[in-house]
């Protein structure tokens, strides 16, 4: 447990500092990158796709949802921190091997960029393993810093395209006009969809009993990143015709497959958990009566309304902790009945059992009547 502590203590203090860092760097960028007014309103229009991509995330997240303050970290370390390492990686690199404006494009920025938005991946990976349960985690994670990034770089290129500054038009309304509907309407999608390569080979990783699997896996997911953010900027270079092509042939149907994949992941989430729960219940560690109540999203919904509406505040929070409890519980027996546990699954299996325990005599489904405490 004391290990446990300590490796969630340095993940903190390395992302915080990645991320104030980065901050400072991109406020200096921001500040040069042309008048306050533009960019305040270069951001309030970078600002409007992540709300829906964010709930879009969020959704998919239902049945074991990840800490808010890790996803928090993670829209702000695609933010700064990313933003900030790729714009230092792009420079360094520059003093040594001059390059094309055109292979910046294609080449160095899709290596550099996935590189600084991998790097939250594999620091969760490292320090934070156990909140990392399959693919479906590993792209969440990756859409929200994805989702951050997008935003900081938007904000860069509108306000570039109003001072026209952006060799793509007279700037001014039109500009920014032109630049948002084509970032901001037509590719919101694009960075979180870059990442998720990167977040689902972690996934694999996570779930593989392979060694050659755990190394490998995000090695080819950042690969396949890299390949895919090439290939769109890379379009760009030959002009509308070649963008429009990448964007029906290529973009559009990965963004589908990657969505039919979180899809399915999610529905196997629930196949699994329930299975999970049965096997804990057989063992004697939860009530297999409750089951239900936890595996099913509509179930788990009418049992916190009815607690609320029969037991008030306190006994919402008591079904919601009791709920999450038994999720938590489930995704980690899974784990262990998969043969790829975290190395500390005996003291923390042990501890949501006892949560369990203590949680339980405070809850009542519908149809029992919630306990006064």
């Amino acid at each position: 447990m004391q290990g446990r502590r300590l490796d969630s203590r340095s993940f903190t203090v390395v992302a915080t500092v990645a991320v104030a860092g980065g901050a400072l760097v991109m406020l200096v960028v921001l500040a040069l990158s042309g008048a306050p007014a533009v960019t305040l309103l270069a951001t309030a229009l970078a600002a409007l796709p992540v709300v829906p991509l964010v709930a879009a995330y969020l959704w998919l997240d239902r049945y074991e949802p990840e800490p808010r303050t890790l996803l928090v970290q993670a829209l702000l370390w695609g933010a700064f921190a990313s933003t900030a390492i790729a714009i230092v990686l792009g420079g360094v690199g520059g003093l040594f091997v001059p390059v094309r404006d055109e292979v910046s494009l294609a080449v160095v920025a899709p290596v550099t960029e996935e590189a600084a938005k991998g790097l939250f991946l594999v620091l969760l990976l490292w320090w934070r393993r156990h909140e990392i349960d399959g693919v479906l985690d590993g792209i969440v994670y990756a859409g929200m810093v994805g989702i951050g990034f997008a935003f900081t770089e938007n904000v860069l290129y509108l306000s570039a395209a109003w001072n026209g500054s952006d060799s793509m038009g007279p700037g001014g309304l039109v500009g920014i006009t032109s630049t948002f509907v084509l970032r901001c309407v037509f590719s919101p999608f694009a960075h979180p969809l870059f990442t998720a390569f990167t977040g689902i080979g972690i996934g694999l990783a996570v779930g593989s009993r392979s060694t050659s699997v755990r190394m490998l896996a995000p090695l080819g997911g950042y690969l396949v990143a890299v390949l895919a953010h090439a290939t769109w900027n890379g379009s760009t270079i030959f002009g509308t015709a070649g963008f429009a092509g990448v964007y029906v042939v290529l973009m559009l149907p990965a963004l589908g497959g990657l969505t039919a994949l979180a899809l399915w992941a999610r529905r196997s989430e629930a196949t699994m958990l329930t299975a999970a729960l049965h096997d804990a219940a057989a063992r004697g560690l939860i009530p297999a009566t409750d089951i239900p109540w936890v595996v099913d999203l509509r179930a788990r919904r009418a049992a916190r309304r009815h607690a609320r509406l029969a037991g008030g505040p306190a006994a919402a929070r008591a079904m919601g902790d009791y709920q999450q409890a038994l999720v938590e519980l489930g995704f980690l027996h899974s784990r262990l009945l998969r043969g790829t546990p975290p190395p500390d699954w005996q003291a923390r299996g042990a501890a949501h059992v006892e949560r369990v325990r203590v949680v339980r005599p405070y809850v009542a489904f519908p149809g029992q009547v919630v306990p006064t405490a």
